[in-house]
Order: C-alpha cells, then structure tokens, then sequence
C-alpha cells in the first residue's frame, strides 16, 4: 500500500521581498517614507520647542505670577497658567473619567433597552468628532443662564457664564469619548467564562461588575484617563471662550478653593497662544517657555499610559 507524499511548505521560511510584485514594493517604500517623514516631523517639532524653551526657561518662572513690564524679564513667570491647567484638567476629569466608566460599563454588559444603547454609543462618537470651538459656543448659551449662576459670577440675576467650572464641565465632553472607549476595549478583552465563574460562586452582576471587572480593567481605565487629560491639556478654544482668559486667578467669593474655580482664570495653551509671535503680548521667550512645561505634561501623562499599556498587555486569561 503506498502512502501518498505530499510537499508541505516549510513554516519556518519567510516569503523574500524578491518575488513581491513592483506595486507591492512601491507600497511598502511609501509605507516606510510616510511613517519616517512623520517621525522627522515629531521629532523637529519637539526639539526645536524644547531647544528654544530651555533658553528662556528659568526656575522661578514655575511659582511667579505674570505681571505686567516692558521687557519679558518683568513680566514675570507661568504660575497662574500652570494651576489654571491643572485645575482645568481636574475638574474635567473627575466628571469625564467616571461618566465615561459608568456608560462603557452600561453599553458592554447591559446594553438594554438596545434602541437606547444605540442612540447614547452614537451620541458619544458625534462627541468625539466635534470641533471645541462648537462645544465652547454651545457652552457660553447655557452656562450664560440664571439657574447656573452658581457656576461663576452673578450679575443682576444672570450668570457670566465664564470659570474654571464651566470649562473644565466642557473639556470633560472631549475627555469623555476618549474614556468610554478605551474601558469598554478593556471589558471586552475579559472573556466570558470569567463572568460565568463569578455567577457559579453567587455573585450578582453588579458585585461581579464592581469587585471582577472593574479591577480587571483598571490598566484600560487608566490609560483612558491619561489620554483624555491630554487631549484637555491641549485644548485652547474652550478655555478662550469659557474661562475667562484672564491673566491671574479672579476669584469669586471668599471661600478659597471653591471661590477660585467660581472664577476666570488662564491655562498653558491660551497663555502661549497670547504671547506668540503673532498674539497680542508678543513675547515668544514666554510662549517657548511654557511650551516646554506643557509638553513635558504632556510627556508624563504619556509615559503613564505606556506603564498601563503595558500592565494591559501582561495580563493574560486563560
């Protein structure tokens, strides 16, 4: 009785670039150009801002107050924009980190009635897809009304509309899709008979939810979270707009901490947008300075989310 043979590829081996066709190469060549070119392009970006704002960069710029001079050495230093931007980024996080949990937990283990399910999974995309100056417009009509004057300043019964509450409630609705997303790729990486181990031992959903899942998907929470900071950080419409634009802290009221995010105040990103070469202070040294600061937030709130990706990726079901 033969026994027929049969020649089966060897897996070991690599296909050899040599026998791609020429449309493949040119693609894998424009494949390589495009990620090298936006590299050089990163990579320009921040070291000419890290070059030029190391220069102007001094260490009581970090707890001096802008003021006013006629030289950019009077004018003093990044304070007031430093903590409006923590304090900006804190407000919109601590609505924008367990809203977005809360619904990613919704729309992955209950996602009932479906009807609705779909209409708030749309309406937190169209989020991640508006503009935030549209966001700021939107904010300055509602926040402008009588009931809301709690927000910021009062007027004769109406509301100013303007403070570090309202634009950290705004930026948490760009924080938030961000959010959401990264939680519910987190709960769907848990498989399914984990679940069914909690329930075998009597767990309810929401004690499974709460003491299983959650802990499981803490990385992916995290990482949500440093990414939606970032993308606060950086924002400058909303803050234009909904902040008050002011160089030092306006506080209303006299109750210190709620007092100060009752009121106008500045950020990063408006204060280096101000001090540009083309805005109204014109002080580029100050612009590259705090350029520096923001991007070394920036780079912390980064290397965070490496750490959690990481974590993320180590841990492994069975």
């Amino acid at each position: 009785m033969s026994v027929a043979k049969f020649n089966a590829p060897h897996h070991g081996a690599r296909d050899s670039s040599s026998s791609w066709r020429l449309s493949d190469r040119l693609g894998l060549v424009l494949a390589w150009f495009f990620g090298l070119l936006f590299c050089a392009v990163c990579a320009a970006i921040v070291v000419y801002l890290i070059v030029q704002g190391i220069r102007f960069l001094r260490p009581d710029m970090l707890w001096t107050n802008p003021k006013v001079g006629y030289t950019e050495n009077e004018t003093g230093g990044l304070l007031a924009p430093l903590l409006g931007t923590i304090f900006v980024t804190g407000v919109a996080m601590l609505i924008a980190v367990p809203v977005g949990t809360g619904v990613a937990v919704w729309l992955t283990e209950y996602g009932r009635p479906r009807a609705l399910a779909r209409v708030v999974e749309s309406t937190v995309e169209m989020f991640a897809g508006a503009p935030s100056v549209v966001l700021a417009l939107f904010g300055i009509i509602v926040f402008q009304r009588g009931f809301l004057s709690f927000l910021s300043a009062s007027t004769q019964g109406g509301a100013y509309g303007k403070s570090v509450f309202v634009a950290g409630m705004m930026l948490s609705l760009l924080a938030l899709p961000i959010v959401t997303a990264n939680v519910r790729e987190g709960l769907r990486a848990i498989p399914n008979h984990v679940r069914e181990a909690s329930y075998a031992l009597g767990k309810t959903k929401i004690a499974t939810i709460r003491r299983v899942l959650l802990p499981a998907a803490r990385p992916s929470i995290i990482t949500g979270a440093m990414v939606g900071a970032g993308h606060v950080i950086g924002d400058t419409a909303i803050i234009v707009f909904l902040m008050g634009d002011t160089t030092l802290f306006e506080a209303v009221g006299h109750i210190p901490v709620l007092g100060t995010l009752r009121g106008t105040g500045d950020t990063l990103t408006s204060f280096i947008y101000a001090n540009a070469p083309t805005g109204e202070l014109n002080q580029p040294q100050k612009a590259y300075a705090a350029a520096v600061v923001l991007l070394a937030m920036v780079f912390v709130l980064n290397v965070v989310v490496d750490i959690s990706g990481r974590k993320a990726r180590e841990l492994k079901w069975n």
